[in-house]
């Protein structure tokens, strides 16, 4: 059984946590304002794969919360980057969350590699009326930093955000597999060194 974890990130009112609880319940509920983090647990199947998923959900970011971010950034396999489209300052925001998860994770990249899996989310997509933030916008945004978008409402849609996380949970397993990939022939080069080097030494010496 494959075991992932996700952390949603989002300023307060960008409506992470709504999302979250429709992805997992199905129900909307309206965005709270929480000063602690949240832990929770759900066991699903995706491709046949069998998964424990772990998903972080901790108290809202401002954009000089470095330090809160820490934890989160350096547990997940995974983000969610929720910014609400009617509110500009949680967008502005997410873009800084982005910027924070690629200068802390950025050295797991190489050549080759897929990139960090996460996907910047425009909540309130139903909120139209009121829009501050414009889709092209936010694609631009995950265009310049290599991850996945999509404009969702938790008020209204419960499918896109099942069809959100099911995307990024592959997105995870490919990076995952694509890591223990490198580090199994990592591990070969380190031995087939060693090896050369104390068969060389005797070749030598005699």
């Amino acid at each position: 059984m494959n075991d992932i974890k996700l952390a949603l990130l989002g300023s307060k009112g960008a409506g992470k946590s709504a999302v979250l609880v429709r992805f997992l319940t199905k129900r909307f509920i309206g965005e709270y304002a929480s000063n602690s983090n949240s832990l929770y647990r759900k066991r699903l199947s995706i491709d046949g794969r069998q998964l424990n998923l772990e998903m972080f959900d901790p108290c809202s970011q401002t954009s000089e919360s470095r330090c809160i971010l820490e934890e989160p950034v350096e547990w997940a396999d995974g983000f969610v980057v929720v910014y609400n489209i009617s509110d500009r300052m949680s967008f502005l925001n997410a873009k800084n969350i982005l910027r924070q998860i690629k200068e802390t994770r950025g050295g797991e990249t190489g050549k080759g590699e897929v990139d960090i899996p996460i996907c910047l989310v425009g909540n309130s997509k139903d909120l139209c009326h009121s829009r501050q933030v414009s889709e092209e916008e936010g694609r631009a945004v995950a265009l310049e930093n290599k991850c996945h978008f999509q404009e969702v409402s938790a008020a209204e849609d419960y499918l896109e955000i099942a069809n959100l996380f099911t995307k990024l949970m592959r997105h995870v397993m490919e990076h995952l597999k694509y890591r223990a990939d490198r580090r199994r022939y990592s591990g070969s080069k380190s031995m087939a060194k060693l090896i050369n080097n104390v068969f060389g030494k005797r070749r030598k010496s005699v």
